[in-house]
């Protein structure tokens, strides 16, 4: 009688890093990187150590207060305004010239609001509760109001569409209408 004896099945797994590395490389090669989107903000410079840098004093009408509470109320020096009103407000105050400087400026002069555009700042203060949603409308109608003054300063000083200028040219519009906007949370 022969005896039964069972043969060992050797499995060659030399070949199985090979094939682990394969993979790998496949599922990094055809995965897709999500592109985070977010809010693109420019940042002050850094305060020197040896020097105090918030005595930088802005006077009162050269500030619009724009409040967010958390019930996703509007409030614009202390009124109710909805959104939709917010651009033009902004686009009255910042395009005001209401010290008689600005002379690509078409405002009003009224005496409450900024002197010019360059001293001009927008405070946004939200409450902890304020949702994601209703803060990124509101910054939204902000960038609006900024991005339509530089549009009308391009096509009347420069005789061009934003997109058409230059990078010189482009500096020009941003240094007429600075981008300048206080951001704070309620403190409680």
């Amino acid at each position: 009688m022969k005896s039964l004896r069972r043969q060992n099945v050797e499995v060659n797994a030399g070949s199985m890093a090979d094939i682990a590395f394969l993979l790998l490389i496949f599922f990094l090669v055809t995965s897709v990187i999500p592109n985070d989107k977010g809010l693109h903000r420019k940042l002050p410079p850094p305060c020197p150590q040896n020097e105090d840098c918030s005595g930088n004093k802005t006077k009162e009408r050269n500030i619009l207060e724009v409040r967010i509470n958390a019930n996703d109320e509007l409030l614009v020096e202390n009124e109710m305004v909805s959104v939709e009103e917010l651009k033009d407000i902004a686009k009255g105050f910042l395009d005001n010239n209401g010290d008689g400087t600005c002379d690509y400026c078409v405002g009003p002069q009224v005496t409450d609001l900024s002197e010019n555009p360059n001293k001009a700042v927008i405070s946004l203060v939200n409450d902890k509760m304020t949702t994601y949603k209703f803060y990124i409308k509101v910054q939204d109608e902000i960038t609006k109001a900024y991005y339509e003054l530089r549009d009308d300063y391009a096509r009347d000083m420069i005789k061009k569409s934003t997109a058409e200028l230059s990078s010189e040219e482009l500096k020009q519009v941003k240094e007429a209408y600075p981008f300048i906007l206080s951001e704070a949370e309620i403190k409680k």
